[in-house]
């Protein structure tokens, strides 16, 4: 029997927790009903355990259950937020700002309403990841309607400061979105506290199902409006029309409930494991972390490796770990990471770049495991190409 290679790409997806699937079972057999179909108990079984799960988004967001709107994932919630503000608010202006270091889930639609005419604005960061707030606040114009910002950077786990953020966007009149597919559950987040207008949110990267996100829209101070991108229904208070996936909506409550109950132990065992790397791996010369040391997930850490060739460092580590050079979304992507290339790294650098994910289920045999293969994975491929030029003179 073959063993598995140590799971470190939790920033791509986690696998789902026991407890999680245990509570999404019933769902798909015996509470199977629609919970649109409110004339029989099938029907409100599931729009009961429906409510119950936007209660628990709300709960963990600081904002009411009637500001949950269910969607695939995401990039759904990415695609209806900055479209949907842009279909709506069009003739009051057409400028969006977001930042370099964005998803694609961000950056794609914003390139697609630069087509249809929109302007969009996008900040470059500084070397820490961190958005610089006097280029934000100069960025800003009578005609801007929206900013996107991320909560926490699914590459380099940079937290960016929401609460300021979303003061100057308050102050400015400006709508304010999150991606916080990476934070949910594993940072504390505050829709109000931080003047958040819309936040994007998933279920897959804090240990829930796939396919299930939600988005979270502003009803009040003020109330926000979005064109629906999906028709067929009038779900969601009309705003995103579909058949709610029962079974992966109660995954997604259940799998928020049980992080937010473990967030402060898991932050600080994921912060130890995380540190205990990167002082195996920072003996090595010519290893630089990437982001903020300080401003990041726990269990973020990615690195970016000097003298070696970044398809066989990938290579090379593959058999002991799994982990990646960059986002899921873009690994068949040829083209060097633009999150590391907006920290200022040469394209060479930023392929030569390698993000560990740590979760739930890691221990610290395996982060020393992983360290020591890492380690001489990294010298050998340094001395074969110090041979390699030593043969060529």
């Amino acid at each position: 029997m073959s063993i598995r290679p140590i799971y470190l790409d939790c920033h791509a997806t986690t696998p789902v927790d026991e407890r999680v699937v245990a509570a999404m079972l019933p769902y798909f057999t015996e509470y199977f009903g629609n919970p649109a179909s409110i004339s029989h108990v099938y029907g409100w079984e599931a729009e009961a355990a429906v409510k119950q799960t936007r209660e628990i988004l709300a709960a963990a967001i600081n904002a009411t259950p009637e500001e949950i709107v269910f969607t695939s994932g995401a990039t759904e919630a990415n695609n209806l937020a900055i479209k949907g503000v842009a279909e709506v608010y069009f003739k009051k202006g057409q400028h969006i700002i977001t930042i370099a270091t964005e998803h694609s889930a961000v950056l794609d639609p914003c390139n697609y309403l630069k087509t249809l005419g929109f302007e969009i604005t996008i900040l470059p960061v500084k070397k820490d990841g961190l958005i610089d707030l006097t280029e934000l606040e100069k960025a800003f114009r009578p005609e801007t309607i929206l900013v996107s910002v991320m909560a926490a950077n699914n590459e380099i786990g940079v937290l960016q400061p929401l609460a300021e953020i979303g003061e100057m966007c308050h102050q400015s009149q400006i709508i304010f979105h999150t991606d916080a597919a990476q934070a949910i559950g594993k940072i504390p987040l505050d829709v109000q506290g931080m003047k958040i207008d819309l936040m994007s949110l998933t279920a897959h990267k804090v240990y829930g199902p796939k396919g299930i996100g939600a988005l979270y829209v502003r009803r009040r101070n003020p109330r926000v409006q979005l064109a629906p991108q999906q028709h067929g229904g009038g779900h969601e208070r009309g705003m995103r029309s579909g058949t709610l996936y029962t079974p992966q909506i109660v995954g997604f409550g259940k799998a928020v409930e049980i992080a937010l109950a473990e967030q402060a132990t898991e932050t600080q065992r994921f912060t130890e494991l995380r540190q205990r790397l990167w002082e195996q791996l920072s003996q090595l010369s010519g290893v630089h972390l990437n982001g903020h040391p300080q401003a990041r997930l726990a269990g973020n850490l990615n690195i970016s490796v000097e003298g070696v060739d970044g398809a066989a460092l990938l290579l090379g580590l593959q058999p002991v770990m799994a982990v990646s050079s960059g986002s899921a979304c873009s690994s068949t992507n040829t083209t060097p990471s633009h999150v590391l290339t907006a920290l200022g790294h040469s394209p060479k650098l930023a392929y030569a770049s390698v993000r560990f994910g740590i979760g739930r289920f890691n221990t610290e045999e395996e982060i020393d495991i992983v360290a020591k293969h890492a380690i001489a994975t990294i010298q050998s491929l340094r001395n074969s190409a110090f041979v390699n030029l030593g043969s060529r003179e």
